[in-house]
């Protein structure tokens, strides 16, 4: 009996595992479009195209830097905290190849300036409200646009931020 007591388990187990999977699976997935359908949704999709070059962010390129931004946040000569962000730069269409070529400066430009927020304790308490985040926005925006010029970069988007304490 104790030998056969751990065998009935596992097939109970196992037994009770593929009935949930059978039960739990997805719906199968939709046969293919019929082409009038297909044709349809192309026609969809020109006419939002067209809506979109309505739009104010037309001749805009949104480039992401390729990587993230970790600021460390020094209190009593120890690092007390990491800021990890994720920028993108809104720059004129046709700009970002250049963008991507100038990144190691823009990097260094922007780290310059969230070092500097950090130093003056601009990521310590409550840092994510929309004053704060205006800050740094504004604060990066301006470095940009002072050492690149409103020709390259015309405002920085801050994506992802967060913080982690030690």
């Amino acid at each position: 009996m104790k030998k056969i007591l751990p065998i009935l388990m596992l097939l109970l187990g196992s037994a009770a595992g593929v009935g949930a999977g059978v039960y739990l699976r997805p719906p199968p997935a939709e046969e293919a479009a019929a082409p009038e359908e297909l044709a349809e949704e192309s026609s969809e999709t020109t006419a939002k195209e067209e809506a979109k070059d309505e739009l104010p962010i037309a001749g805009k390129e949104y480039v992401k830097l390729s990587n993230q931004f970790v600021v460390p946040i020094v209190e009593k000569d120890r690092v007390s905290s990491m800021i990890v962000m994720t920028l993108s730069v809104e720059a004129p269409e046709g700009q970002g190849q250049a963008v991507y070529d100038l990144e190691p400066k823009i990097r260094d430009v922007f780290l310059r300036i969230l070092f500097d927020h950090a130093a003056i304790g601009g990521f310590r308490g409550a840092f994510l409200n929309n004053e704060n985040l205006d800050i740094v926005r504004r604060n990066l925006r301006d470095g940009a646009i002072k050492t690149f010029g409103k020709d390259l970069i015309s405002d920085v988007l801050i994506f992802e931020i967060a913080r982690q304490d030690y």
